[in-house]
């Protein structure tokens, strides 16, 4: 099989490297496109596979070389994609082990500043596994559906069974680590709404003690005559002790909402 045998548009779509996941059958021969995630050390990198099954042998495109590569039967091609899926399957393991140790440190009240990075990090890396083993996993059952009927020789039925059943694992593993991440985004969230309720009502209570001294400093301070206990040597006592009376009036009605907050938490 060369390329020069091949439909040009069909071709024109195995050159594609950002083509979707899709299988397409002709005459003669069929043809199975897969963009499979590649978990590499510091990112998540999209390679397309493009396979070309005629007969009992199997041509993979060589985007290097621009031409078909003989890998052998449909058993060679199982063991090509079966190693992709098993890398696949203890990368989004170990995805699911580093967002268990987030939503650890953060149940634990750990929270620490690069989480929202590290949160963005695996939810964009874990999306992207889904969104692609998403359609590699469609097309790749279609692939095996087709050979059912039209089995040949050297298809292994229960072979490509499991590697379908390995795509599907991966597929539900990231939807999976999706779904964990969004819920420890929502207890993020409470916590950090939590704090700041926290930090806005320690600013109304410390705005509220110095309300009353503001008010009095405020009116004795102005330029004006006939204030009093202007000339008095005990005035400014008598301020201080109207302004503890004013402190504990305005503070009374927190102490009793706080005295009823107890009780019933008691009961």
């Amino acid at each position: 099989m060369t390329l020069d045998k091949l439909d040009k548009l069909l071709l024109e779509d195995i050159q594609n490297p950002d083509h979707p996941s899709d299988f397409i059958p002709r005459e003669g021969y069929d043809v199975l496109v897969l963009r499979l995630p590649e978990v590499g050390a510091h990112s998540v990198n999209v390679v397309s596979y493009a396979f070309v099954v005629e007969g009992d042998e199997c041509f993979v495109y060589d985007r290097q070389k621009n031409s078909l590569i003989k890998i052998g039967s449909l058993v060679e091609m199982n063991a090509f994609l079966d190693e992709k899926t098993e890398a696949l399957i203890k990368a989004i393991k170990t995805y699911h082990y580093e967002i268990e140790l987030l939503e650890e440190s953060l149940y634990e009240g750990h929270l620490s500043s690069d989480f929202m990075q590290r949160w963005l990090t695996y939810k964009k890396e874990v999306s992207l596994i889904q969104r692609l083993m998403f359609h590699a996993a469609l097309s790749f059952e279609l692939f095996v559906t087709h050979h059912k009927k039209h089995s040949s020789s050297t298809f292994e039925e229960l072979a490509y069974a499991d590697l379908y059943e390995h795509m599907v694992r991966i597929r539900d593993l990231a939807q999976a680590a999706m779904d964990k991440l969004d819920n420890l985004y929502d207890f993020y969230r409470a916590k950090v709404d939590e704090k700041m309720n926290r930090n806005v009502y320690y600013l109304t209570l410390l705005s509220g003690i110095f309300l009353p001294l503001t008010l009095l400093t405020g009116f004795f301070g102005m330029n004006t005559g006939g204030l009093p206990w202007a000339d008095d040597p005990n005035g400014t006592w008598k301020v201080v002790g109207i302004s503890l009376v004013l402190e504990v009036l305005f503070f009374m009605p927190f102490i009793l909402q706080n005295m009823k907050k107890i009780r019933r938490f008691k009961r």
